[in-house]
């Protein structure tokens, strides 16, 4: 009740001060007509401080967002609703919520009075050139009796986040540095290719194909067993995106890290469109999320994580790769046989190194150098090309201003050459 009294506007403060000195004046003068007056007058606040206080806790508000993952430099709109759940009218009501900076001012809505049980629905939208996760909230709603003697503020607790993540190109149906002729042939291999005496079967299960009864294995187990389907097996591909502030000049939206990031989110969810097991690795041996055995069942929840991971990705103090390649050793025979896609800053010459030992490691391996185009007049930057394509990598030179949907097809036309 402190907070409500504390509530007083000037209007009603001046009615309660004029009401008492009216009920003073009008006991020592003897004015019984006055003494009504005073007493109207230092009632009417004090009753809209009780009505308002008890309305405040009888106003609840809600918060949706739709989408509440989108890109960077997209717009996405966020819905609140109001609902009167007393047996009152409210009187005037000004939202407000609150949001980040980077997503611009603070949204501020006056709605008339609510009816008892109505609701209200107003909405904005916020966008941001930067990615991130964004808290939104606490909502806040301010209310004012019609006598505009009172005004409370009631803050809900409630927060919801906006999850801001990398632009994604589309990129053309191409099978750069591929570890296999296609995505077809790729994902389909026989679990065994011996006879008769090396096959695993089995017990049969309705709807079983007869042809497929393993009549050897039914007489030894004494019950129908059937020959194994073949399973397929995944592509895989690592994508190694180097996170290291000192490989990367500059900082913003336009920067060659963000080109690197909307890069590795553009390729992971090109592959997992086709079938892929892709893994994210940094250069800090960090790796995205995964459900048990690192395939999730569903791509678009795999799509998610990864979106998600790189949504809050930044810098790293390290000071070289090393980090990658052990993470890269560790994960086993399984990068041998896989695609390896890279998004790297400047290189020295012990980087390049140890990413020539990250190719020996992999099927066919990608490279994407965000950190400085060779020019005329600073052809060092083609050094690191020069010793990653020597190494065996597919190496290509980007950054911001390049189109990744090219690169992508002409390390696709490249490695066809090499293939050849």
């Amino acid at each position: 009740m402190r907070k409500a009294f504390a509530g007083l506007t000037t209007r009603g403060r001046s009615f309660l001060a004029a009401g008492v000195a009216a009920a003073i004046c009008a006991y020592a003068l003897g004015q019984e007509e006055l003494l009504r007056v005073g007493v109207l007058l230092a009632v009417l606040p004090l009753v809209c401080v009780l009505v308002l206080h008890r309305t405040r806790h009888r106003v609840t508000g809600y918060r949706r967002l739709s989408p509440s993952r989108v890109a960077a430099r997209t717009e996405t709109r966020v819905h609140l609703r109001v609902d009167n759940v007393s047996r009152l009218p409210t009187g005037l009501l000004m939202l407000q919520d609150r949001v980040p900076y980077v997503l611009g001012p603070r949204p501020r809505f006056v709605l008339d009075r609510v009816e008892p049980g109505g609701r209200r629905e107003v909405s904005y939208r916020v966008r941001s050139d930067m990615r991130g996760r964004y808290p939104l909230g606490p909502l806040q709603l301010r209310l004012t009796d019609p006598f505009g003697m009172c005004e409370l503020t009631r803050s809900f607790s409630t927060f919801d986040t906006l999850t801001v993540v990398p632009p994604v190109e589309a990129l053309p149906p191409a099978r750069p540095a591929a570890a296999t002729g296609g995505y077809g042939e790729g994902r389909q291999r026989a679990v065994a290719l011996a006879g008769d005496d090396d096959v695993i079967p089995r017990g049969y299960r309705h709807g079983d194909d007869l042809r497929r009864v393993h009549w050897r294995s039914t007489a030894r187990y004494g019950e129908l067993m059937v020959r194994r389907e073949e399973q397929p097996q995944q592509a895989r591909c690592t994508v190694l995106l180097d996170t290291r502030r000192a490989a990367f000049p500059g900082a913003g939206p336009d920067s060659p890290f963000e080109w690197a990031v909307a890069g590795a989110a553009s390729v992971c969810l090109h592959l997992l469109e086709h079938g892929w097991s892709v893994r994210l690795l940094t250069d800090a041996g960090a790796t995205a999320p995964t459900a048990e055995g690192g395939v999730l069942a569903d791509p678009s929840d795999m799509a998610g994580l990864l979106l998600d991971t790189l949504a809050v990705v930044t810098h790293s103090e390290e000071a070289g790769l090393a980090g990658a390649y052990d993470a890269q050793r560790r994960g086993g025979g399984a990068g041998n046989e896989g695609l390896l896609v890279a998004f790297l800053g400047t290189l020295d010459e012990e980087q390049a190194a140890i990413m020539a030992r990250m190719r020996q490691r992999s099927g066919r391996a990608v490279a994407f150098l965000a950190g400085s185009a060779p020019t005329a007049a600073d052809p060092s930057a083609e050094a690191p090309l020069r010793v990653l394509r020597e190494a065996g990598w597919t190496a290509l030179a980007g950054g911001p201003g390049v189109a990744l949907p090219a690169l992508w097809q002409e390390a696709d036309t490249q490695s066809a050459r090499v293939r050849e």
